[in-house]
């Protein structure tokens, strides 16, 4: 069937996090979700489910496990037994329990701002001390791995929370940066938890690879987060999975759900089944309407943003904007949504190295999109870069 992204969807009266909460008459396109209708097997799988009428304890279905081992082998010839996976109601979840289980007596938990919030707060909520190693804006703004930093840090870390896809950069990294990564982890005994949400979010010319899949070695000291929630705009449903091929590791990041973290909900795993099995045609309409509203996007940015440069986005449908040449008064998330009623991701929860910049959505209709851009630039009008 044909997918239409266009027609923008009403979400003020869903109890969205984004729309439901803003003031009336701003735009908001901060919140890592999209306005788009998911799949229709996954609606119909729901429906199914919920005429069923009974809710009583779930457990996960029968051929999920099956399809998600097929999916990893079919995508990056990435063979892991079913035994590997552990189901999560999310992945922020997921990376919580790795510092609570695998962080080393001791040694710090080595992240790369700027960086997703609840990976750059996560060492914090567990008592242990952060390790930054920046990642560096290099030609074009494309941001790159500081190796000096990264090698100081990791000698000192026990565990290295790595984002691939990288949010907010929209780095989808090679195989040379991820073996060099691996390497390095290897060499100072630092555990990788590797959270890749994002994976099927990457745009023609890129190609994501999952870390734990370069070689036996690195799957043994990694555990890889994934859900089907940002690819099938299914995050509310709250269902994710870790891969810890070792075994001894997945006893341990096991024993510290300690009965404070569940299993998905039966909801959830009925989505995720029914997306994996009959998502894809939905996948690649999407893909392509979110890679022409990238596009969109940058020319937008160039053309009737002075002073604004955009990140080139690889993964995700996050844009990283910097606006640091405008020094735009109370920085430029406050600007934009006082003169703009536009909402966007203030850059400093991400870490001091987001000071000046935004995070944009643009997993939104087209004229969604260029509404909230044209806002922007009549904000603008008058404004000039600071010398």
């Amino acid at each position: 069937m044909i997918y239409d992204f266009d027609t923008p969807v009403d979400r003020r009266l869903s109890d969205s996090s984004k729309w439901s909460t803003c003031p009336p008459g701003v735009l908001p396109l901060p919140v890592a979700d999209m306005d788009f209708l998911c799949p229709e097997p996954v609606v119909r799988a729901l429906h199914e489910r919920v005429d069923h009428g009974v809710f009583g304890y779930g457990c996960e279905p029968a051929g999920l496990r099956e399809a998600i081992v097929d999916r990893l082998y079919r995508l990056y010839r990435w063979q892991v037994p079913t035994e590997a996976l552990v189901f999560l109601p999310g992945v922020v979840a997921g990376f919580n329990l790795a510092c609570r289980a695998l962080a080393a007596e001791g040694r710090g938990v080595l992240v790369q701002p700027p960086v997703y919030p609840p990976i750059l707060s996560a060492p914090g909520r567990h008592g242990l001390r952060r390790l930054e190693a920046p990642l560096v804006r290099g030609e074009g703004g494309r941001y790159q791995v500081d190796w000096d930093a990264f090698e100081e840090a990791a000698s000192e870390a026990g565990l290295f929370l790595l984002c691939s896809p990288h949010n907010p950069v929209s780095r989808v990294f090679t195989r040379a940066e991820l073996e060099r990564l691996a390497e390095t982890c290897l060499r100072h005994r630092v555990i990788i938890c590797s959270d890749e949400i994002h994976c099927d979010l990457v745009y023609r010319g890129y190609e994501h690879i999952p870390i734990a899949s370069l070689a036996p070695e690195v799957g043994r000291r990694t555990v890889t987060l994934m859900a089907p929630s940002k690819t099938y705009n299914i995050p509310g449903l709250h269902c994710a999975f870790a891969v810890i091929e070792d075994e001894a590791l997945r006893r341990r990041y096991q024993l510290a759900r300690a009965g404070l973290v569940g299993e998905p909900n039966v909801l959830g795993f009925v989505a995720a089944l029914a997306a994996y099995r009959e998502g894809q045609e939905w996948l690649e309409q999407v893909l392509a309407y979110l890679e022409a509203n990238r596009d969109f996007l940058a020319a937008h940015v160039a053309a009737n943003l002075p002073g604004v440069r955009i990140t080139p986005v690889e993964g995700t449908f996050l844009a990283w904007l910097d606006c640091r040449e405008l020094a735009l008064p109370g920085g430029p998330s406050r600007f934009f949504l006082e003169e703009a009623r536009v909402d966007l991701s203030d850059g400093a929860t991400f870490g001091a190295q987001g000071e000046g910049f935004v995070r944009l959505n643009f997993a939104c209709s087209r004229g969604v999109l260029q509404e909230a851009l044209d806002r922007m630039a009549k904000a603008l009008e008058g404004v000039r870069p600071v010398a």
